[in-house]
């Protein structure tokens, strides 16, 4: 009696043990397979930086950053939809073609089984390309009207009132996101440094305070964007600090922006927008914020 009394403790004791041993290998889910959407605009489309793989609609280039990071992880889906002149109205409605066409709204490529979307918008919703032409001056510093006295006159920066306004966009943009496709890791993939501090007349022929004005709406917008991610459980991807020392006063071997007069050299046919080595080198960062192993280099 002793001894069956023992045996059937041990007998349960081991029931128990494997039970408790078992359980955790066997819940244990599979990870979802990658399924990643790229959103954005120009910066984001690499508009013209050639080969292209959409030329007339969104101008999107085949060697965009998000065409990079598809290419190393290979995801069970890819939906890339940034389009040139895109603005944060576009991600719910239709976007005439640049040249032809109609692009989808962006929004239509979320899925609930997405896993990972990047999204670099706001340039053109606060006017910036518009901005960088009026700096433009072909005349010496101190002969003609600075773009930067035009648009603080009266003491309020108009500009930055635009973009501090704007700034609750990104919110609502990650929040619909987030609606869509409720497992997605969202990157917010800020703008990269345009100009360096005091510009390089005329190389670039922007006056020293104009450049730094433009820079400082830029980091500006970037800033706001970065604030909206932490305020809603988005990650940012900060490309203005690692670009810093390639911007468009830089020559073509060094420079990740182009200036006013691009360069086939540097495969950057768009002025004041990324060139091919600009979205090459946003990868590594990008994946970095996403915890994805960066790509190796060819």
């Amino acid at each position: 009696m002793q001894k069956r009394s023992v045996r059937s403790r041990i007998t349960a004791l081991l029931g128990v043990t494997t039970l408790v041993v078992a359980t955790p290998l066997t819940a244990q889910a599979a990870p979802a397979p990658l399924v990643y959407v790229a959103m954005g605009d120009s910066f984001a489309a690499g508009s013209l930086v050639l080969p292209a793989k959409e030329l007339l609609t969104c101008a999107r280039s085949a060697v965009n950053y998000a065409s990079i990071i598809a290419g190393k992880l290979q995801p069970a889906a890819f939906r890339d939809v940034t389009c040139g002149a895109a603005q944060t109205t576009h991600f719910a409605n239709p976007q005439p073609g640049i040249i032809t066409g109609t692009a989808a709204p962006q929004y239509n490529a979320l899925s609930p089984d997405t896993t990972l979307v990047t999204v670099g918008i706001g340039g053109n919703d606060i006017g910036l390309v518009g901005l960088a032409v009026s700096c433009v001056n072909l005349l010496p510093p101190g002969v003609g009207s600075s773009c930067k006295a035009a648009n603080t006159a009266g003491g309020v920066d108009k500009l930055a009132q635009k973009i501090d306004a704007f700034a609750p966009t990104y919110g609502t943009v990650i929040e619909e996101i987030r609606q869509r496709a409720p497992q997605a890791k969202i990157l917010m993939v800020g703008y990269p440094t345009g100009i360096k501090k005091g510009g390089c007349w005329p190389v670039v022929p922007v006056w020293s305070v104009d450049a730094d004005y433009l820079q400082a709406s830029l980091t500006r917008l970037n800033l706001r964007m970065a604030e909206q991610a932490r305020a809603h459980g988005a990650t940012y991807v900060d490309l203005a600090t690692p670009s810093v020392g390639h911007d468009m006063c830089k020559g073509a071997a060094t420079r990740w922006i182009e200036g006013l007069i691009p360069s086939v050299v540097t495969n950057g046919i768009v002025p004041l927008h990324p060139n091919a080595a600009g979205l090459r080198n946003a990868v590594p960062t990008i994946l970095a914020a996403a915890g994805l192993p960066a790509p190796t280099t060819a």
